[in-house]
Parts: C-alpha cells; structure tokens; sequence
C-alpha cells in the first residue's frame, strides 16, 4: 500500500475514459498509476468510429455539459491532427432536426439544416471531431508519460487491491463485476474497415423500421463503416452475415464503397448504463473511490468533460 502522504491515484481502465481521467490528474500534479487488463489498442474505445455527437448517454443535462466541455479540447488538438488523431470534418447526421436539439447545439461549428437536394428527409451539417483512436490513445499516452504517470497491465477482479489513498473506477464494462454494477450492460457495435475510395465527408443515417444505424467515417488511411446496436450482446466475434449486410447499406448510400477492399472486421462492446455513473465514494478504510464509467457509445464524445469533474472529485493535489 502506498505510504500515508504519497497521495497516489490508481485509475482503473485505460479505455478513452480512463486514460484522459488519467491525464488531467497527472498534468495537476497528481501521481497517477493506470492499471488496465488490456492494453488500449484492445479496448472498447480502440475500435470506436470516434465521431464527437452526443449519442444515447443519459442524463442530459450533464451528458451535454460533458460533451461541449471535450469538443473544445478536440478543436484546439485538431490543430496537429498527425500527433492528436483529432480532425474536424464535415458531414451530414441523417433523421435528425435542429428543433430537436437543445441550447447547446448553438455551439456546434457548421450546424445547419441540410437541403432536400443534399439528403432526402431531416438532416443536419455539421462540422464535427473525427478521432484516429489508435492515433488518440497513444497520445494520452504519450501525456500520461511526459507527466509521471505509468500504465500497468494487470487484471483487477476486485476494486479492493488496487489499494491507494485514491481510487478512480474508469472500467467501463468491466464495472459491472468490479463494483458490482448490474446495470451497466454490452450493446456491441461492428465495424468493417475498408480502403477509401475517396470519400471525405461523414456520413451517419438510421432507418427506424429496420432498427439500424449506418454510417460511414473517413480516416486518413481507412474508411470506418458500421453499424450495429446488439443489445446485451457479448460476443467480440464479427458475424461475416453481418459485416457483409453494413456493406451494403453502406454501398446504397455511397455506390463507390461496393468495389472499396476490405482491410478488417472490428468488434466493440459499448459499455451502457441508463445514466452515467460519475461520483465520489468514501470507502470504510477512509480511502477515496470515484467512480466515472457508464458512457455507452458516447464515450469519446464526453471524455474530457468526465475526466475533469471526476478530477474535480478527487480533489488537488497535495502541495509539497
């Protein structure tokens, strides 16, 4: 155990989440410890399509909070997209109307309505993040590093070993034997990637009646087709059945997809809860847990508005 006066951090998951929580405790003078079952290139956030849109993440009011609190983060690092991931992209976000967001869509840069020439039905423009995870995730990393920090691969089966003066639970799918926490639950997504065949713009559309979402995301080197919304589904396996039917939603709405070659199949599970969990817990022991997981598909996307009001909860660092 760390000895009294260190005031050590010991962040749980090294997810988007975990790994920015991470980081705004480091850079504040915090000496931080990641422990992670994996490494981030095989988390949940490492396969994510990465669009900043506030997506299925409850409750509102702080969801939107969050989410304008990181998009502000990811416009000042899509100023060095080649060391960040991050780049600001425009696109079209189908079935969806400007009177049926709140105050905070006034903020979104290059938000209007789309014209019936542009998209046939409700839609918006809008210029919005696009993250490179991989790229992203080695960057957080790359801070965690320059400030102190460590990441350490190691399974947790109880919250309880990581024993430090401070514990921050940024598990994600995994608080649900940590904590435990029933109701956080998997909704698992796939993705194929392919070559792009020259597509710069975003695109995502749902279609009610089928239940499905598709969307299409340029990365500098790969183009990102999803999607699926399996709901309590665990399997990390891509389902070729399904690979090859978001292929051909995806053609339909952008025919030059159809001869693109595919690069990979991707699975993630989204860590859903009907409301984020991010709050403070004073253990028996008098020991400090924070808990910050619970984001579902809205990870990226609230990331470092969650990382600051769960370092916030932690409170400032010892002065020396």
């Amino acid at each position: 155990m760390e000895k009294p006066g260190n005031e050590a951090v010991i962040v749980v998951g090294s997810g988007v989440v975990g790994l920015a929580t991470a980081v705004v405790l480091a850079e504040a003078g915090r000496r931080v410890r990641v422990w992670t079952r994996e490494p981030a290139e095989r988390t949940t956030s490492a396969v994510a399509g990465a669009l900043w849109w506030p997506y299925r993440i409850e409750p509102k009011a702080r969801a939107r909070a969050w989410a304008l609190e990181s998009l502000s983060v990811y416009e000042e690092l899509a100023g060095r997209p080649e060391e960040t991931g991050v780049r600001l992209v425009e696109g079209v976000m189908g079935e969806t109307r400007l009177d049926e967001l709140g105050p905070w869509a006034a903020r979104v840069p290059g938000l209007r309505a789309a014209t019936t020439e542009e998209y046939p039905g409700s839609a918006l423009w809008a210029r919005l993040p696009l993250l490179d995870m991989p790229t992203h995730l080695r960057l957080l990393r790359e801070r965690l590093s320059r400030a102190g920090g460590t990441v350490e691969e190691r399974t947790v089966t109880d919250l309880a070993e990581a024993e430090a003066p401070v514990v921050v639970n940024c598990a994600g799918l995994g608080a649900r034997t940590l904590v435990p926490d029933a109701a956080v639950r998997p909704v698992r997504g796939q993705l194929v990637i392919v070559e792009n065949p020259g597509i710069r713009e975003w695109l995502v559309t749902t279609d009610p009646a089928a239940g499905t979402t598709t969307y299409v995301f340029p990365q500098p080197d790969r183009l990102v087709l999803g999607g699926t919304t399996d709901e309590d589904d665990w399997s990390t396996v891509p389902d070729p059945k399904v690979a090859a039917e978001i292929l051909e939603r995806c053609a339909a709405l952008r025919p030059e997809i159809a001869g693109a070659r595919v690069l990979d199949h991707l699975v993630g599970l989204r860590p859903v809860r009907d409301t984020v969990r991010l709050e403070r817990e004073i253990l028996p022991d008098g020991r400090v847990l924070v808990h910050n997981y619970g984001h579902g598909g809205a990870g990226v996307t609230v990331a470092w508005g969650c990382a600051r009001e769960a370092a916030g909860l932690v409170g400032p660092a010892p002065s020396r």
